[in-house]
């Protein structure tokens, strides 16, 4: 996995996750092991970066051999294409934001060679909604994991993916630190997955457990899960996990030096909601991303395709669906987004349907504000005057300078 490379605790939390698949090799030409599952029925199956990294292939024993691999390895993130994989069985992602302390289970192949061929669980608990340096692109979790479980998915109780497998803090943390930690691991959070897939116009499902529905016991959750896992192999790849480790000692310097370039995600037709401190006119996309790199306070963009508009943004919280647009967001900023629901459109707003009027707000509380509302149907915020007006059903849509329209 890379990360950036910050403090000497981010170099150590490194070195431990790049060789995280099972070295053990199970037949001449797999050099390594890991996790991973099925995200569509057309075959899909998501894993991390340092899984496939330097494989010259990969496969799914009774499967067959992936293809159209993607790599992200920014984010630790991987995907690749099984040509018989179609029709199986896939999990959901999990579209809200995962709750702190609940209780989740990690499905995988740990320790390939050594343990049975079959499937493990662990379960335990989300320790802390952030990683390492407060990264919002990970969760801390408590469930078990082991060399062979990157790449899987970690479930929550309605079996929806929470995160993906990644690293544990193991024995080159205690070597750095004088430090033994217990059972400290991390995953990517299902966003950032979500925005990997959409980079890549690879199709998802997205799931949120209902109000009446039950958690699932984690024999029940099991069932569910267990068609969708697989054990991905890679074929050829240049060091095993031992190797690796033992070539990449960390070396504690009390800085780490930050890279030049800044890595963003791209949401295709997304845009970022709020936040605007400069707007670019007559720009071209690649203008548009330049800009931002050059500029430390951007941390996230909206380019219109259409209007040939570049948007510069402090900060990203709220991603909407706009067709027109593509946003691009902070890599490390891309664990605390919210998809909404909403269709927003600006310049357009409903009459009627008025039944709370908020005043001295802004967007991203007026959307909050309909978001939490059952009654809510919709939204008009009218920047002028920094007024609110939640409105309880959908109604004739109009041209409106000054005002932005939000629809469930």
């Amino acid at each position: 996995m890379t990360l950036m490379k910050r403090t000497a605790l981010s170099a150590v939390f490194m070195a431990v996750a790049i060789g995280f698949g099972s070295g053990t090799a199970v037949a001449d030409d797999v050099s390594s092991s890991g996790t991973g599952f099925f995200v569509n029925d057309q075959g899909w199956v998501v894993t991390n970066a340092h899984v496939v990294e330097g494989c010259t292939s990969v496969s799914v024993p009774q499967i067959g051999t992936g293809d159209a691999l993607a790599v992200d390895k920014q984010n630790d993130l991987a995907a690749f294409k099984l040509s018989s994989g179609i029709g199986k069985s896939h999990l959901p992602l999990r579209r809200s934001q995962p709750r702190l302390g609940e209780d989740i289970a990690a499905y995988g192949f740990p320790l390939d060679g050594i343990l049975s061929d079959s499937i493990k669980v662990t379960t335990g608990n989300i320790n802390s909604l952030v990683g390492m340096e407060n990264d919002t692109r990970y969760l801390q979790v408590s469930t078990p994991l082991q060399p062979g479980n990157s790449g899987g998915p970690i479930l929550d109780q309605w079996g929806s993916v929470v995160g993906v497998s990644t690293a544990v803090l193991g024995t080159k943390f205690t070597d750095a630190t004088g430090i033994a930690p217990q059972n400290v691991n991390f995953a990517v959070r299902s966003n950032v997955v979500e925005l990997f897939l959409q980079s890549r116009d690879i199709k998802y499902d997205s799931a949120d457990p209902g109000q009446d529905d039950k958690p699932l016991s984690t024999a029940d959750l099991s069932d569910k899960a267990v068609p969708a896992v697989v054990k991905v192999l890679c074929h050829g790849g240049a060091t095993t996990t031992a190797e690796a480790e033992a070539s990449d000692k960390p070396t504690v310097p009390s800085t780490m030096p930050r890279p030049a370039i800044r890595s963003f995600s791209p949401a295709d037709s997304y845009d970022v909601m709020g936040f605007d401190y400069a707007t670019l006119k007559n720009v071209s996309e690649a203008e548009c991303e330049n800009a931002c790199q050059g500029d430390l306070s951007c941390k996230a963009t909206t380019y219109n395709r259409k209007a040939r508009f570049c948007f510069l943004k402090s900060d990203a919280k709220i991603l909407v669906r706009n067709v027109d647009a593509v946003a691009s967001v902070q890599s490390n900023l891309t664990g605390s987004l919210i998809f909404s629901t909403f269709v927003i459109r600006s310049g357009r707003d409903m009459a009627g349907g008025d039944y709370s009027r908020i005043r001295n707000t802004n967007f991203i509380a007026c959307y909050a504000a309909c978001e939490t509302d059952y009654q809510c149907r919709a939204f008009s915020y009218v920047r002028k005057k920094n007024e609110c007006w939640l409105k309880d059903r959908i109604g004739y849509v109009n041209t409106k300078n000054g005002v932005d329209l939000g629809l469930k």
